[in-house]
This record gives structure tokens, C-alpha cells and sequence, in this order.
């Protein structure tokens, strides 16, 4: 029977970088990617055409081992990350958690469930260092911090319920680094490591390769280091 991996969000930076390296590295006999262009399409804000694509993929004939959330949003519709709590907005919040927090929500409601119940299988999503409640000291970026923080718990608590019926399950958040993509243009500081995005692609599927069914439900950066909650 083949394994088949998932990408969401193909079309992004990192997202096209990490289905090109699954399909390189022949891991996987089928490599699959969802994005707003695809046939089905996958929309983050529309959870019909999330389950649309699961069932897709129920649909194959092998069994899903992987399935890599690439997807979120640091501006949207040209706002940039808040500097004060002056700048704060009730729309840019919700968008905000609608894209990186209540999107990956539903990926998980439709995907964990095809995840095999024998055997190791991973579901991987995007965070940021960012939304570490214990790392921030900057402050700011209120939106973006505070729906990756709400995305790093989603995950956390997805991991305990996966473990019951899938204890060979991995269901973590991954921080990238900063990557040369757009979401990150015109916010990289000097002095910080700047990853092309297929370099970033192959230290996030080594990381995962390395993780264990005991650190289901953690948070990791790009070298595979625990990022703190």
C-alpha cells in the first residue's frame, strides 16, 4: 500500500519548497498539494472546501503518513503587525485567527481522522517563535502573536486526543526560521539568518524525521530545538 503525504498551502514559499523536497527524497509514493489553485481547491476561510479535499484523499487507495500545514498570514490586506495596542483592530483580529488559528482548526478536524491508526504517521503545522508567551519581550505584532499562540495550544491539545487512538501518531508546530517568502519581506532584521526556502524545507522534514511519538504536542524550531510555550 503507498504512503501518501499531504502539503497545504503548495503554492506558498515554504509550501512548494517542502512538496518539492518530499517528492525528491522518494519517501513518499504519492505527494499531494492543496492550495487556493488546486483541483479540488483548499480555502482556509472555507471549511467546506477543506472537507472536500479530506475526502479526496480518503478517496486514494494508500494511507496518509504525513500531512504538513504550510499555511498563515503575518499582514493581511496590506495592515501591517501592529507596533502599540493603539493599533488595534477587531477585524484584523479576527482575520488574523481565521487564517492562523481557526483554518489549521479544521485541517486538523478533517485530516487527523484519516491519519492510519498503526505506524508512525505526522501532522506538522507552521508557528512562529512569535507566539511563545514566555519568549515575548519585544511586544507588539498583537494579532499574529496571539493567534500563533492560540494555533501552538490547538495543536497541543489535537495531540492528546490523536495519542488515544494513534500512539504512533506525531502531531507537532514547527517555527521555520526566517524564510525569504513574502510573508516575510521588509521584517527581516539585520544580523538574523535569512533561509532560502528550500533550505528551510529540508531542516523542517529532518526535524520531523527525528521526533519521537513522546514529543507529540511540542513545539520545535527549524534545528529541532523545544521552543518555549
Amino acid at each position: 500500500m503507498q504512503d501518501i503525504a499531504v502539503v497545504i498551502g503548495a503554492s506558498g514559499g515554504i509550501g512548494s519548497a517542502i512538496r518539492e523536497a518530499l517528492q525528491r527524497s522518494g519517501g513518499y509514493e504519492r505527494v499531494i498539494g492543496f492550495s487556493r489553485s488546486t483541483d479540488p481547491a483548499l480555502d482556509l476561510l472555507n471549511e467546506d472546501s477543506i472537507r472536500a479535499c479530506a475526502e479526496h484523499v480518503a478517496a486514494l487507495s494508500g494511507e496518509l503518513r504525513l500531512v504538513f500545514d504550510a499555511t498563515g498570514a503575518l499582514t493581511l490586506d496590506g495592515a501591517r503587525p501592529e507596533k502599540s495596542w493603539r493599533d488595534l483592530s477587531p477585524d484584523l483580529l479576527a482575520r488574523s485567527f481565521a487564517v492562523n488559528a481557526i483554518g489549521p482548526a479544521l485541517l486538523l478536524k478533517h485530516f487527523l481522522p484519516l491519519l492510519p491508526k498503526e505506524g508512525r504517521c505526522v501532522f506538522a503545522t507552521l508557528s512562529a517563535r512569535v507566539g511563545s508567551i514566555s519568549d515575548n519581550r519585544l511586544g507588539g505584532w498583537y494579532a499574529y502573536r496571539a493567534s500563533k499562540a492560540a494555533l501552538n495550544q490547538l495543536v497541543r491539545t489535537a495531540a492528546v486526543e490523536l495519542a488515544r487512538k494513534r500512539p504512533e501518531a506525531v502531531c507537532v508546530a514547527l517555527h521555520p526560521g526566517t524564510v525569504r517568502t513574502r510573508l516575510t519581506e521588509g521584517f527581516a532584521k539585520s544580523g538574523l539568518e535569512v533561509q532560502e526556502p528550500d533550505v528551510a524545507a529540508e531542516r523542517l522534514l529532518t526535524v520531523l524525521d527525528g521526533l519521537a511519538p513522546e514529543q507529540s504536542g511540542g513545539f520545535f524550531d527549524h534545528l529541532g530545538k523545544p521552543v518555549p510555550w
